[in-house]
């Protein structure tokens, strides 16, 4: 499978979006740590339709006009990471869960240490919001944008959701 990127400027810095001829595969960072998504190394497509359409709407994203992605994806990962990736997916816009939060949603209390895990690898930062997930005592905790990332897009989410119940 062919891979390519594209690179944009956003609010939470630098992205590298990465696709297959089919799917969006990849949102990663610029201080991005080696080896968090492994991939195939991409080509540069400034004019894919994929990444064009991520760029899209990432853009409606952050300038609080679009609260859900619908693009089609195809992160790459166990089964396991895949049931807490689309659990992500499942944590309403402006809104928060916990590690414990979710091992229960997937039917493990047991599993909140491998929840964490599978957050850290999620390929698709931002479109599948990992960035909604924090501490169970509410603090924010690890995140491969960096805290000041998570917390930007949290508040971004929250001053969009406030303003929506207006």
């Amino acid at each position: 499978m062919k891979l390519f990127y594209k690179e944009i400027e956003s609010p939470v810095g630098k992205l590298k979006l990465v696709a297959s001829s089919n799917a969006l595969i990849a949102v990663l960072w610029e201080q991005e740590r080696p080896n968090r998504v492994k991939l195939r190394t991409p080509k540069p497509d400034p004019h894919h339709p994929i990444l064009l359409e991520t760029e899209r709407q990432l853009t409606e994203y952050f300038s609080n006009q679009r609260t859900e992605f619908e693009l089609p994806l195809e992160p790459d990962g166990s089964e396991f990471q895949k049931k807490v990736w689309q659990a992500l997916r499942a944590i309403p816009f402006g809104q928060t869960r916990s590690y414990l939060d979710l091992a229960k949603i997937l039917g493990s209390l047991k599993a909140a240490r491998a929840v964490g895990v599978a957050n850290s690898k999620n390929p698709l930062s931002i479109v599948v919001p990992c960035h909604r997930v924090v501490g169970s005592d509410g603090s924010l905790t690890g995140y491969a944008g960096g805290l000041r990332a998570k917390a930007a897009l949290l508040a971004l989410e929250a001053k969009a959701a406030a303003s929506m119940h207006k």
